[in-house]
């Protein structure tokens, strides 16, 4: 039997707008040609893979239609929530559609993921098959690069999962990866019969209302329409709370393989950094006195730039009225003054220069140095900047 595979597709991606009223859902930002849901759909193309089901609501099924249609995915489902309920209403519903037998092993996916090494994660997928009986679970760890504070942990003995973290500090990360922690990739391997079970047990409530929203749901051009009466009154949770930490029989597929949610502008900015040998254009070099930067993408209300800042050079001390800056240090020491204080920062640090705020690079070493830079804004252009002080002689 064929894997099924499930794309969560319902989030908003607030925390990279988080002062926008309109904003792009992360799935479908457009971040040079591709998108995170378009790589997803490209990845259950594989042989392993049965037709997707991919679970949205009403405001994302026009986008989500655009990129089947664009990946060419003729054979799929949609289940459409009527109003938000966390992931753990979203994670059963799509498993009590009609046409997934008891037995169907299902592997979930976040629409917003960025896996590299596709061939590694679905042999994993694969191996373990044989494996899911009607209670156990299968979650996804990612071997982490580094302790950080924005993903969720877990522990294992063995194979089993003995204890889940959620997003810790940074001091309390190191400590869980000296434990040989993984980080949570919130992905799920399991069969419907598991989850129907797991449900039952854990989330009376859940199950019951979900499976009145499905029983009741209209079906039309393969889109469910689940039952919002129904729907809403399932309880709002996530599968990890809901289900994850009340159920023992949890087993970790471990992976040593590049995986990110891009749920920061420093992870994006990190992505641009690895890959802009594919964004690099000689024509979008621009030379300063300070050194020079080069646009490598222009998206939808963000910019990303690569700023090389020569030895000795000082960027004037300036402020914008229209956008705020995410920088990511990828080589040399630079001193910056943001507002009264004054740093330096070393290679994989990070910056967030705020709407309005005065700041100013400069590299007093005899090493350059380079940042990525992500502007986030209404208004991107060069003529965004206010100086206050400049050593070349550009302030009026």
């Amino acid at each position: 039997m064929k894997i099924r595979p499930v794309i969560l597709c319902g989030g908003a991606g607030t925390r990279l707008w988080p002062n926008a009223k309109k904003h792009q859902a992360k799935q479908f930002i457009d971040f040079g040609n591709w998108t995170l849901l378009g790589k997803t759909l490209e990845r259950v193309k594989a042989s392993i893979f049965d037709a997707p089901i991919i679970s949205t609501n009403a405001k994302y099924l026009r986008q989500v239609k655009q990129h089947l249609k664009k990946h060419k995915i003729k054979k799929f489902k949609i289940v459409l929530e009527p109003a938000k309920r966390n992931t753990a209403p979203a994670i059963l519903s799509t498993a009590l559609i009609k046409d997934i037998p008891n037995e169907q092993p299902l592997m979930f996916l976040a629409a917003d993921h960025l896996i590299e090494k596709v061939g590694l994660f679905n042999k994993a997928i694969k191996k373990q098959q044989k494996k899911l009986t009607h209670n156990n679970i299968f979650i996804f760890g990612i071997k982490p690069t580094m302790p950080s504070s924005e993903f969720g942990y877990f522990l294992t003995k063995n194979t089993k999962v003995t204890r889940f973290i959620e997003k810790p500090k940074e001091a309390k990360a190191k400590q869980i990866i000296s434990k040989k922690g993984y980080w949570n990739s919130g992905m799920f391997y399991l069969r419907k019969d598991s989850i129907i079970n797991n449900f039952k047990k854990h989330q009376p409530n859940i199950y019951r209302n979900c499976n009145k929203a499905v029983t009741k749901a209209k079906y039309k051009s393969n889109v469910y329409y689940l039952n919002k009466q129904a729907f809403t009154k399932a309880t709002a949770k996530s599968f990890d709370y809901a289900i994850l930490e009340k159920t023992k029989d949890i087993n970790a597929i471990k992976l040593d393989i590049p995986w990110s949610d891009l749920g920061s502008w420093k992870e994006i900015c990190k992505m641009y950094g690895r890959n802009k040998r594919h964004y690099y254009k000689k024509k979008n070099v621009f030379h300063r006195p300070w050194g020079s930067y080069v646009n490598l993408f222009n998206g939808k209300e963000f910019l990303i730039k690569e700023l090389y800042v020569k030895p000795k050079g000082i960027l004037s001390l300036q402020k914008h009225h229209h956008r705020a800056e995410h920088w990511v240090v990828t080589h040399g020491k630079p001193k910056i003054t943001l507002n009264k204080k004054y740093f330096t920062m070393k290679p994989d640090e990070t910056i967030f220069i705020p709407l309005g705020a005065i700041h100013r690079i400069e590299n007093p070493y005899k090493k350059p140095v380079k940042i990525i830079e992500a502007q986030v804004g209404s208004i991107l252009k060069e003529t965004d900047i206010v100086r206050f002080q400049d050593i070349y002689g550009r302030v009026k």
